[in-house]
């Protein structure tokens, strides 16, 4: 990761960078709701940090701010840029707002608001020119989240309330199908930009496939990933595929139900939970499993289909909107429009090598295609245009 090529040259990156500088644009603020440090991080908060240590690394001064973490200090230095983590997962919302009104967080000259659900309404309070990060709409998570009238709230403020103060605003998606759920939303479509993300170049073929039948699911383990459904999809698959396994990866406020659930199926000898595991670790499950699989209800991309893709193996997943990309069905893996047709499709792609193989090869040439060089440039090349266009901020 670097500002510039073998040759000496400036990468496009490099470049932004450095035009940015030349137009007084050094200090730049990204607000995003929970920190990659937090015990519940996911694939927005790796999808943060991926970008905004390239643009450290590019000379640009970032600072991210975030709520507290749970034995995290409240300021620290990660990867080339400062982290401040102040405030409640909603009490943060408002106090960041105070905050970079009063000049709290020290000068700014762009700011990112990296959208989760709950806006932070940058466009009503932010002078600096400003973009919006945001990977999906959210949905039926809110019903995951929250009781039914603070379910609907929340629905009714993503889907209806927010969208109409960010119609002067830039906003950044992962993919077409959240573009379209966007414009759906009210969001002007002229103001919609796809911008994919990337995959690390650690995740790559390697090693030996599991002897055994073995499927992998990674994420947090929490309501919208329904990794319940995905174990009895397994469960249910287990009467075709003698011996097969499943690791799910990940820790969350639902582990005591899962393990329950497993006590429940006597499956202690072929559902393991180890929680959160190292990166070496993790690569090394990819390149292990038969498939990677994902019941989730809701996702902006799904992360760990595409770094299994990198490693060559095909997944098996909810036709949900950001799997709708992160998978082209039949030719990287397979979609199912229900949860309950998990079972079936995970046997018929165990029981056929030759079709995995072909899932696989596909899948990884796809996820070859994904840079976090790209992404962070793409990006910032959304930013660079929106202090150009003092009429667009």
């Amino acid at each position: 990761m670097t500002d510039e090529r073998a040759d000496g040259e400036p990468t496009p990156l490099g470049q932004l960078a450095a035009e940015l500088l030349d137009g007084g644009v050094r200090r730049v603020h990204a607000l995003q709701w929970r920190d990659l440090d937090d015990p519940e991080a996911g694939g927005s908060e790796i999808h943060a940090d991926e970008v905004l240590r390239r643009w450290a690394d590019a000379g640009l001064d970032v600072t991210l701010r975030t709520s507290h973490a749970a034995g995290r200090a409240d300021e620290a230095q990660r990867h080339g840029y400062r982290v401040v983590r102040r405030g409640s997962r909603y009490g943060v919302f408002p106090r960041t707002a105070v905050a970079e009104l009063l000049g709290r967080l020290g000068p700014c000259d762009a700011l990112v608001e990296i959208w989760n659900g709950v806006p932070w309404f940058s466009p009503v309070w932010c002078r600096p020119p400003h973009v919006t990060w945001l990977h999906h709409i959210h949905g039926p998570m809110w019903d995951q989240i929250f009781p039914g009238p603070l379910a609907r709230a929340g629905r009714v403020l993503e889907g209806r309330v927010a969208p109409p103060f960010y119609r002067r605003t830039e906003v950044a998606t992962l993919a077409e199908p959240s573009r379209a759920e966007l414009e759906a939303a009210g969001f002007p479509a002229a103001r919609i930009h796809v911008v994919p993300p990337g995959v690390d170049a650690v995740f790559h073929p390697g090693g030996r496939r599991s002897t055994a039948p073995l499927v992998v699911a990674i994420g947090r383990l929490v309501a919208v990933k329904r990794f319940d459904r995905l174990i009895d999809a397994v469960a249910a698959a287990r009467t075709d595929v003698p011996g097969l396994e499943l690791v799910i990866i990940g820790e969350g406020y639902l582990r005591p139900v899962l393990e329950d659930r497993r006590r429940d199926l006597h499956a202690e000898d072929w559902l393991h939970l180890p929680g959160r595991v190292p990166l070496a670790e993790l690569v090394d499950l990819y390149r292990k499993a038969w498939v990677v699989a994902s019941a989730s209800l809701a996702e902006g991309w799904g992360m760990s289909l595409t770094e299994a893709a990198a490693c060559g193996t095909p997944a098996v997943a909810t036709a949900v909107t950001g799997h709708r990309h992160a998978v082209q069905d039949g030719v990287t893996g397979l979609l199912v429009d229900d949860v309950a047709d998990l079972g079936p499709a995970l046997v018929g792609v165990l029981h056929d090598e030759a079709r995995r193989r072909r899932l696989g090869a596909a899948a990884r040439q796809w996820a070859g295609s994904l840079t976090w060089d790209r992404t962070a440039t793409d990006l910032l090349a959304l930013l660079a245009q929106v202090t150009r266009s003092p009429a667009r901020r």
